[in-house]
């Protein structure tokens, strides 16, 4: 663990909006976070708003403009990146007008950090020069990463006509974030795009220039060392290297849940812990084979590959277990600072639905028009507008900025399956296939529960901060992770970072399950889910890839066992309670049949 750095833990993206400002709040006090790139409206009506803020002259970048999303995500994220200069050498200058801001950075810092020990020391001897000099060579401020769903890549059109691959989504998203001023790192989610990940070499940033450094990193999220060595040699191949793999753990998470087939987090950990030096080696052989045939700059060493996990993580004893058992170099904390307003843009009533939210109250949905599975939260105003569209008989959103337009199944052109337009002509299809009652209940289920996400995930932040939401309207979508129903406070940075390294403790529930019980909790109702979704009779092969995810389940249990076996986790008794669990769930794996 890297004690010399600012801090052990980041904050991931979340949503489409709840984030999108996150760096201007905590990149200051040396809190990286991360932006979402999907939606450029929104990008671009926070660019409005922070230029009237700072009487900045703002010119808008309209979708007349060439290139228009690429454009306005530059512009963001360049002017995002001089809020928080500006923020952070107020801060660092704040020490000379004796100000509390300095020693709110230091305070929030981990009581081991080097920096924090050597800041102590410095200002115990009361030398301003000495101080001074020592905070403008040390003290970090945090990254403005971005994040971008590599699925999120729809086509896009002028007039009638489509345009080239370049001005696909993402495509365009990652040419905004190349050509910003950033020095940070893009997380890419959601599984591998080989056309993206190639576009990727048309951008000198990417590339390490002739001391060896990046002005650009690539973070990959993935739940399985597999998934990690393909990517990671995928790029490695075009002379790009994976800065940091990003470890979330398959359904204990927020946003969508990529699960594994059984894997579970503590067995994946252990395999990149074991494999480390392995795969840094494997990489680094065909990056620079490859650098040498493009004629650039490559680093005879290999370059640094971190290793982050996030996912369910919920007090200090976790948090350090993951840092210092894992060798990890960060660990993300995402769904509890949705209740730091200071920090992420919630409304009144989602946050205060988030704080009173139980167990049964965050759920794994099929609402998004992904096709992958979604946590959310029941009762946000999304879903009740959802509902409300669907008692007027007319289902569907009228689909305002088509970023998940990916379907072309009953259309030319490729639409949304959560737009009215699809249910509409979905449902029609359906009705001329004479299905009985009960089957056609399901199917036309199925059609109905889609939610436009690509619009409520950004809505909150658009009500945070009193914009206009005429276009998208006020119903907003969320999607928490299940460790949410644990945390019930609405908390200012300084508590919520203080609970993350054990100052205090946020958490009023005395019977909230360790990250691991849990994450083996979900797969097993997962597992269930599974076999009961099935059209039986089962298929050899359905049987097969069942056993596997059962098998795989089995093994991570005494995984656990040998781990925890003789180690004292935490307070007092916590390991043999977590042993016992254990077993309790291990026989609730077992006695399902396929």
């Amino acid at each position: 663990m890297n004690l010399s750095k600012a801090h052990t833990f980041h904050i991931p993206v979340m949503g489409i909006g709840y984030t999108i400002d996150t760096p201007v709040k905590v990149a200051p006090y040396g809190i990286s976070s991360v932006i979402s790139l999907v939606d450029d409206i929104l990008i671009e009506k926070m660019r409005k708003l922070y230029c009237g803020k700072l009487n900045i002259d703002f010119k808008p970048i309209t979708d007349k403009t060439e290139d228009f999303r690429a454009k306005r995500i530059t512009s963001y994220l360049n002017l995002i990146d001089k809020i928080v200069k500006e923020k952070f050498n107020e801060l660092k200058n704040s020490f000379l007008e004796k100000s509390s801001d300095i020693q709110k950075y230091f305070d929030m810092l981990p009581d081991i950090s080097q920096l924090k020990q050597e800041f102590k020391q410095l200002a115990s001897d009361n030398n301003i020069k000495k101080i001074t000099d020592w905070i403008n060579k040390n003290e970090l401020i945090g990254s403005i990463d971005v994040n971008i769903m590599t699925k999120l890549d729809r086509p896009n059109y002028k007039a009638k006509e489509k345009l080239p691959i370049e001005y696909n989504d993402a495509h365009a998203a990652l040419r905004g974030y190349a050509m910003s001023d950033l020095h940070s790192s893009i997380v890419l989610s959601a599984g591998m795009n080989p056309r993206l990940y190639a576009y990727l070499e048309k951008f000198d940033d990417f590339f390490p220039d002739i001391h060896g450094q990046l002005k650009k990193k690539i973070i990959l999220k993935v739940s399985d060392y597999r998934s990690a060595l393909i990517q990671g040699k995928f790029l490695a191949k075009k002379g790009l290297w994976v800065s940091e793999f990003r470890i979330e753990s398959g359904l204990n998470c927020g946003g969508h849940a990529f699960a594994t087939e059984g894997l579970l987090l503590g067995p994946v950990l252990e395999e990149f812990k074991n494999n480390r030096e392995d795969l840094i080696d494997a990489i680094h052989t065909i990056y620079t084979e490859a650098l040498q045939a493009k004629k650039r700059p490559f680093p005879e060493k290999s370059l640094a590959i971190k290793i982050s996990a996030q996912g369910g993580v919920g007090t200090v004893e976790e948090h350090d277990f993951l840092l210092d058992y894992y060798q990890l170099d960060s660990v993300g904390w995402g769904s509890p600072f949705l209740l730091v307003p200071e920090v992420t843009n919630v409304d009144d009533r989602t946050i205060n639905q988030l704080s009173d939210a139980k167990e049964e109250d965050l759920y794994l949905s099929d609402i998004s028009p992904l096709g992958v599975p979604f946590n959310n939260l029941r009762g946000n105003t999304k879903d009740i507008e959802k509902q409300n569209n669907i008692d007027k008989g007319r289902p569907g959103s009228s689909c305002p900025k088509k970023y998940c337009s990916l379907n072309s199944e009953v259309t030319e052109k490729e639409v949304c399956v959560s737009s009215r337009q699809y249910q509409h002509l979905k449902l029609k299809e359906l009705d001329g296939k004479g299905l009985n009652y009960e089957e056609y209940k399901t199917e036309y289920e199925k059609v109905l529960v889609k939610s436009c996400i690509c619009v409520g995930l950004g809505t909150s932040a658009l009500i945070v901060n009193k914009l206009d939401t005429k276009t998208e309207g006020e119903g907003v979508s969320i999607c928490p992770g299940p460790n949410m129903a644990y945390f019930s406070e609405i908390v200012p940075l300084k508590n919520m970072v203080d609970h993350i390294y054990g100052k205090t403790n946020i958490i009023k529930r005395k019977d909230r399950p360790d990250l691991f019980s849990k994450e083996l909790s979900i797969y097993i109702d997962y597992f269930k889910k599974k076999i009961s979704d099935i059209t039986k009779p089962i298929t050899n092969r359905q049987a097969k890839k069942l056993l596997t995810f059962q098998n795989n389940l089995n093994e991570g249990i005494e995984y656990y066992k040998n781990v925890f076996l003789n180690m004292n986790w935490g307070t007092t008794g916590k390991t043999s309670d977590f042993l016992k669990h254990l077993e309790t769930l291990k026989k609730e794996l077992n006695i399902i049949k396929l």
